[in-house]
């Protein structure tokens, strides 16, 4: 028996690649029901009839829903009976927050908000939010609007009680290989004769997997307390190294990668653990806790009282984490099934 046995959760954003990643993991096992929250009806038949042809035994118990996280509404009429929310709906991509930054705003904060109004309305038992390394010193418009939305979730986690309701947020760097990546583009540019593009060959990069990802936000789910922060001690590579493992596994000239210059809103590293953040973070193995402030408003008191000790830890982010070579980098590219599929299809051997 597992902690989801019989249980329905509820994914936001379910057709995109965590989704995906979850359904995989998941439907086979005794987990009662998972409901698919968006917006997009056609992603939706997609993974219908996939998961149908390839999990024919057990793709009932998927569940679809149409709706937008930005509607209070719609999220309260997919709410009946859940008992945990995986909250990854969001505006994922720099430059497109960037030029349409409310947009951002309206899904990434106000969807966020919507979906934790409709749990605790519900007495949803567990809600994980996902997070990115780009809400660390957000510098564009997709990592301040995933900062608020960090911010909404742990100031909601004050106002209701744990044991009925806990909310915890996953911070995590760039998902090889999911929809809208970087990978899946140079591939297709290999195949076309073309030249890869990059952006900044030494901008570093967090990398994980997708099964990684889901990881991570069991982690939160078994281990989190309600108001935490959750990170993964995840490796990073340069840019280049990246784009030279691609090109070993693809056939490509590692002397014809094409720099294009670092698009709008770009960092050349990023952070998953700020400075500010290690003050109180728990380093747990493989994993560190950002707990909740539980402090009250009455800040009078911190002017005579404080702490002296300080945690030891420092920031943590893309260019002192370990930094993988490319061999490692072709390593990890080559778990992944999308990766294996694509080289299998061109006929190459791995």
């Amino acid at each position: 028996m597992s902690l989801f046995a019989g249980k329905t959760l509820l994914i936001t954003g379910g057709t995109g690649s965590f989704g995906n990643a979850v359904l995989n993991r998941f439907l086979k096992t005794d987990i009662g029901e998972i409901r698919i929250f968006s917006r997009d009806e056609k992603k939706q038949d997609d993974m219908r009839h996939e998961f149908q042809a390839k999990m024919p035994e057990v793709s009932e118990k998927i569940k679809f829903f149409i709706g937008d996280v930005r509607e209070l509404s719609s999220v309260k009429n997919a709410m009946y009976g859940v008992d945990y929310i995986f909250h990854a709906a969001a505006l994922k991509q720099v430059p497109s927050c960037e030029f349409f930054p409310m947009e951002a705003v309206k899904t990434n904060i106000i969807g966020t908000d919507n979906v934790l109004t409709a749990a605790i309305a519900a007495g949803v038992k567990s809600v994980i939010c996902l997070s990115t390394d780009k809400a660390a010193y957000p510098v564009n418009a997709m990592g301040i609007t995933k900062a608020l939305e960090e911010r909404v979730s742990v100031a909601k986690s004050r106002t209701v009680d744990p044991s009925r309701t806990k909310i915890c947020c996953t911070r995590y760097g760039n998902v090889m290989c999911s929809r809208g990546s970087v990978i899946p583009l140079w591939i297709e540019q290999l195949k076309n004769g073309q030249p890869i593009t990059i952006t900044d060959p030494d901008m570093t990069r967090f990398i994980m997997s997708l099964d990684e990802a889901v990881d991570l936000v069991l982690f939160a789910f078994e281990n989190g307390v309600s108001g935490d922060i959750l990170v993964q001690k995840a490796p990073a590579c340069t840019i280049k190294t990246q784009a030279e493992a691609v090109c070993e596994l693809f056939g490509g000239d590692k002397n014809n990668i094409k720099i294009i210059g670092i698009r709008h809103g770009e960092k050349r590293y990023e952070t998953l653990l700020t400075n500010e953040e290690c003050g109180n973070a728990v380093d747990m193995g493989n994993f560190y806790r950002v707990p909740c402030d539980k402090r009250g408003l009455n800040y009078d008191k911190y002017f005579k009282d404080g702490d002296v000790e300080r945690n030891p830890l420092t920031e943590f982010n893309s260019n002192n984490t370990k930094l993988l070579n490319v061999e490692e980098v072709k390593e990890k590219l080559l778990s992944l099934q999308y990766i294996r599929d694509e080289l299998d299809k061109m006929g190459i051997k791995y």
